[in-house]
């Protein structure tokens, strides 16, 4: 990656901390909001217990404004790709993106401090969650003719999906990420920081769009696995049990798939196994054996999901090819 670009990345990862760090300055505004008690499943807790059209109207406007506004960025950038194939450098597209990402972060802070609500106000949290499922499903797709899905074999599996993901994945994935930060209100937790800081990271990303940014291969694989370190934060912080369930979920993801395609030597995969048994078998022998199935759980959802999403695509594009074929032999 060419210097210049190279130091306005680290320049904006910096900024992106600074903005999430920045997040605890709300508490005086918004300390006053007292919640609703907690439902259980599905119930989103950091909300108003008594919306008005304001806060609703001033959340889905800002996400709605915040969703065309990237569209139109990959739309753009997408259509015009032939003036941005130089990817070692800053294009105007890049900057607007950027622009408008620091834009929309001051405006949900000025949302937050003066409404607060976000779209959880109307939306069950499993439609943030299983957004964000999908995100990592889709790239584990991706990644897989590069990396493989076990242990590096399997790359021929679902070869024939990826140009489809590489061609439209921004737009899914620019919903995702939008949707998810106008999910939430800009709470002073540090579950919410750690999970605002990542989704900043996420939009840095789609913000160097047709750069080396973008693709590089260190960069992407630290924004996939962050999401570990992510869930492990929310889970403790919320006092809830099985962060493990996320922790070794993710962990089973790295060893098996995601460590594969970043050319490491054997010894240092070993080694990351080695750490892996090691940490699970520690922290399994206090609490309790009959509780290690956690460790399946994310990984068997996210491998059905990839077989179910993949093989879905494989179908779908056959019987297009099919009936293109049959209407050309059709006089």
């Amino acid at each position: 990656m060419p210097t210049p670009l190279r130091i306005i990345w680290l320049i904006c990862i910096g900024i992106s901390v600074l903005a999430a760090a920045s997040i605890l300055t709300l508490k005086p505004f918004i300390s006053g909001v007292e919640f609703a008690p907690d439902q259980g499943f599905n119930w989103y807790y950091w909300k108003l217990p008594d919306p008005d059209f304001w806060s609703r109207a001033s959340v889905w406007g800002a996400y709605i404004l915040h969703q065309v506004f990237i569209w139109g960025v990959i739309a753009w950038a997408t259509r015009n790709r032939d003036q941005l194939k130089n990817r070692n450098k800053m294009h105007p597209i890049n900057w607007i993106a950027l622009g408008g990402t620091a834009f929309f972060v001051l405006l949900h802070y000025l949302q937050t401090a003066i409404f607060y609500d976000g779209l959880g106000q109307d939306l069950p949290v499993i439609t943030s969650q299983a957004s964000v499922i999908i995100v990592l499903v889709v790239v584990l797709l991706m990644e897989a003719p590069r990396r493989g899905l076990f242990f590096g074999t399997g790359k021929s599996w679902f070869s024939s999906v990826r140009p489809v993901l590489i061609r439209y994945h921004g737009y899914y994935f620019a919903w995702a990420i939008t949707f998810t930060y106008w999910y939430h209100p800009m709470e002073t937790s540090y579950g919410h920081i750690a999970g605002f800081l990542y989704t900043f990271f996420l939009f840095l990303q789609a913000s160097f769009i047709f750069t080396r940014v973008h693709s590089n291969r260190f960069w992407t694989f630290i924004l996939e696995i962050s999401v570990l370190i992510h869930g492990v934060i929310v889970a403790v912080v919320a006092g809830q049990e099985f962060w493990t369930m996320f922790a070794f979920g993710f962990l089973f993801l790295l060893v098996v798939t995601q460590m594969h395609g970043l050319g490491l030597s054997r010894i240092t995969k070993w080694l990351i196994a080695l750490f892996a048994i090691a940490a699970t078998v520690i922290v399994y022998s206090d609490r309790g054996w009959e509780n290690v199935n956690e460790v399946l759980r994310i990984p068997l959802i996210d491998y059905i999901l990839v077989g179910g999403l993949g093989g879905s695509i494989i179908i779908g594009r056959r019987l297009i090819q099919r009936s293109q074929r049959r209407s050309q032999e059709t006089p």
